[in-house]
């Protein structure tokens, strides 16, 4: 699946070298090839970190926020330029990666803003005696993160994590190499110590160690289930905590008495951003069969009008796959799922240029068991499946091993409350798209992993120790 090169670039148990390197998408031209470090860099960075970890977590929480300050400011001032950067290494749009290093911005600014109430200590009742609930960092956190939100997904968990008193080590993946060591500098450049967010350039081989390496407390990823699978064998063997946010097929529900036109236009945008690789974006929609020649329609004729094209040119809502592999692999589990039985209505194949450019493509009917059923297909395809009444659309959209987002689109405030309680995901969104933002816990149930990210306080203490204090003796 194109899902395993989101994350780890395969299971943590090869040992064969990746290359570190900027592959243009839009071109297929190599960039800049990177170095690895070597098991001495990497041992530097690891005892930089243990010993930022014991001064951080006693600097002042205004001085930890005021970093956070400065960095949103940053990322302000420098988006265009993140931008550019994303879409030399990945090919998202430049418009994208602008406002990919904005919503960083944002998301700074919010945990610098709220971070004292997050960490307060919580008093707790208790007759004869002082108690509360402590939250204290765990230390060293290892990020293991993915290609198709190189910004975002670092700093939504590097924001709550610095403020918390943590410190960070990053393993990118090995095709954003420019995009990690932008974002050392910026921590840098906003006034962190040294050792409090560093960038480790190795491969998928070289992680298993740092992991296991006592010095480290806990690891969050974001990538493919064989990923995340291996990264928590690995910490489980070790008694370490995990956040992980892997797959996703997510389903986009439409019942009869929804606004058509707003649910066939957000459904074309739900399912094409940064290309289709997103693991929220919409990938199966299971409309009412009242309606579902019309939704069908409609949806084809926004699919086919879309630009496809470089993603520096403001027109283009289409860009680049960020690797030959993933155009690829979208390839083959499109002929797979036509030749299982499902209806190709639109595109289905490569695009005959330079770069690894895939037609916006559309599918109806998959049936059961082919890949445009339920697998993640992590790239410009859609597939339309329908359903005879909302206990029948729950049903088709919880039958997938996965469950992140799901969107369900209705006026009817009953159907509504089935669809938000029926629905087997970590985020459900009535008559709108799933997005992540950082006042809301983000995460999924399944194979789409465990843990929380966001959500104020909730993904903070996800890497804190929440220490029980009772003292008796004293007042409460």
């Amino acid at each position: 699946m194109a899902r395993e090169s989101r994350g780890l670039e395969t299971l943590l148990s090869r040992r064969e070298p990746v290359s570190i390197a900027t592959v243009n998408p839009a071109t297929g031209e190599l960039v800049k090839q990177f170095q690895a470090h070597s098991d001495a860099d990497v041992e530097t960075r690891l005892a930089r970190a243990a010993a930022t970890a014991q001064t951080w977590r006693k600097t002042p929480l205004a001085a930890r926020t005021t970093v956070l300050t400065r960095a949103a400011d940053l990322l302000d001032e420098r988006k265009d330029d993140y931008g550019r950067l994303m879409a030399l290494e990945m090919g998202k749009t430049v418009r994208g990666g602008a406002a990919e290093a904005a919503k960083c911005a944002t998301t700074c600014r919010y945990y610098a803003e709220h971070a004292e109430a997050f960490l307060a200590d919580e008093p707790i009742q208790s007759d004869g005696e002082r108690a509360f609930v402590a939250y204290e960092p765990l230390g060293v956190v290892l990020a293991v993160m993915p290609w198709n939100f190189p910004f975002w997904q670092v700093v939504r968990f590097a924001a709550p994590a610095i403020a918390a008193g943590n410190v960070g080590l990053l393993k990118h993946a090995s095709n954003v190499p420019q995009c990690a060591l932008a974002l050392e500098r910026l921590f840098l450049d906003a006034g962190a110590p040294e050792g409090v967010f560093q960038t480790l350039l190795i491969g998928p081989e070289a992680v298993a160690a740092v992991l296991a390496d006592p010095r480290v407390s806990a690891a969050t990823l974001t990538g493919s289930e064989p990923a995340g699978s291996s990264v928590a064998a690995i910490a489980g063997k070790h008694i370490k905590r995990t956040v992980l946010e892997l797959g996703g097929s997510d389903p986009f529900v439409v019942m009869p008495s929804a606004d058509l036109d707003a649910a066939i236009s957000t459904a074309v945008d739900a399912r094409i951003i940064n290309s289709g690789q997103s693991c929220i974006a919409a990938k199966r929609f299971i409309v009412h069969r009242s309606i579902a020649d019309r939704f069908t329609q409609g949806f084809c004729e926004k699919m086919r009008s879309l630009v496809v094209g470089d993603p520096a040119d403001a027109a283009t809502a289409v860009g680049p796959l960020a690797t030959r592999q993933i155009r690829d692999d979208i390839h083959e589990q499109v002929r797979q799922s036509v030749a299982g039985g499902a209806k190709l209505l639109l595109g289905g194949e490569p695009l005959d240029r330079p770069g690894w450019y895939f037609q916006p493509t559309v599918l109806a009917d998959a049936p059961p068991g082919t890949p445009a059923y339920g697998d993640e297909i992590f790239g410009p395809v859609a597939t339309i499946l329908t359903a005879s009444d909302v206990d029948e659309a729950i049903r088709i959209a919880n039958d997938v091993d996965f469950g992140l987002g799901a969107s369900a689109w209705t006026r009817d405030e009953a159907e509504a409350d089935c669809l938000a309680r029926g629905l087997a995901a970590g985020n459900v969104f009535i008559n709108a798209m799933v997005v992540s933002d950082a006042r809301f816990p983000f995460g999924g149930i399944k194979k789409s992993g465990y843990g929380r990210e966001l959500g104020g306080a909730i993904g903070m203490r996800e890497f804190m120790n929440m220490k029980t204090v009772r003292m008796k003796g004293f007042a409460s």
